[in-house]
């Protein structure tokens, strides 16, 4: 999966108030700043996103090759949408992967997903069926590569067991280290995964929380920031970037700036000193 270095994320499109042509726009203004990796999943919007999507590539042909598509079911969400859902529940089976993938495609307006992720982790999964179900996709060539999202390093290896997956999708933000000490990262260095990145700026909290975490961390990256001439939000973003397992967050905007800052970050060195007191500062203490 070529990934690029930053991911653009739709789950808020539905909010952003642009139609087919705006929406394209936006898709051709983050591939000129070298963002070709666009994260969806089939709930966005109340299973809205991709249909939007999908039409923003019928005005705008060739669009579409010049990106990577990243899908995402596995979550079953009480909607008009989807009568046959009862309850909201996670559902990893073959018949319900595969038809997700067929919703998608039609959605999209697409013939394949660049990559599939498993959206969150089923407690009923059967690894040797989704194993299959993952090769059924692929030999039809409806879906390239394959990976998961929100799962622990245990779920992963039990499926990485039974077909090739790439990437574990994850949050992970200066305010949110969970991965830092669970695994999961350590993980995706042992195995050479890159793992994409939620909610990187912790849901906008890192620009404008007024929690002392948030204080803490927000004055170490502007002094950082105003040391190489750039935001908070790029640093923070660099931050990201600097772990060996070679993060890829996902920005979670509209606004052609919020692009831009994220897509700076590429060029933005940080010294391991310079992690370790954002590090700390999130930490609220020195290491032992």
């Amino acid at each position: 999966m070529n990934f690029s270095p930053v991911a653009a994320g739709t789950w808020r499109a539905g909010d952003w108030g642009l139609d087919a042509g705006g929406l394209a726009g936006w898709m051709s203004q983050a591939l000129d700043l070298g963002i070709t990796t666009f994260d969806h999943a089939d709930i966005y919007g109340g299973y809205a996103v991709e249909a939007m999507f999908g039409a923003a590539f019928a005005t705008s042909p060739g669009l579409r090759d010049r990106l990577q598509i990243v899908g995402k079911c596995g979550i079953k969400l009480v909607h008009s949408q989807r009568p046959g859902h009862a309850i909201k529940s996670y559902d990893s089976s073959r018949a319900h992967v595969l038809a997700s993938v067929d919703a998608s495609l039609q959605a999209l307006r697409t013939d394949r997903l660049d990559l599939l992720l498993i959206h969150r982790p089923d407690l009923l999964m059967d690894p040797e069926e989704l194993g299959e179900t993952f090769r059924e996709l692929l030999a039809a060539g409806k879906v390239l590569h394959f990976g998961l999202s929100n799962h622990t390093p245990g779920q992963l290896a039990l499926l990485r067991r039974r077909h090739p997956l790439v990437t574990n999708q994850i949050e992970f933000s200066p305010l949110q280290m969970r991965a830092l000490a669970d695994g999961t990262l350590e993980q995706c260095v042992d195995l050479g995964l890159r793992p994409m990145l939620w909610s990187p700026l912790a849901g906008g909290r890192l620009l404008t929380g007024t929690d002392e975490q948030a204080l803490r961390v927000r004055a170490v990256l502007q002094a950082l920031g105003d040391a190489r001439g750039v935001p908070v939000a790029t640093m923070a973003y660099a931050w990201l970037m600097r772990h060996p397992s070679r993060p890829v967050p996902i920005t979670g905007s509209g606004r052609l700036q919020a692009l831009r800052e994220a897509a700076a970050a590429v060029d933005v060195k940080i010294s391991a000193e310079d992690w370790y007191r954002v590090w700390q500062a999130s930490i609220g203490h020195q290491v032992p």
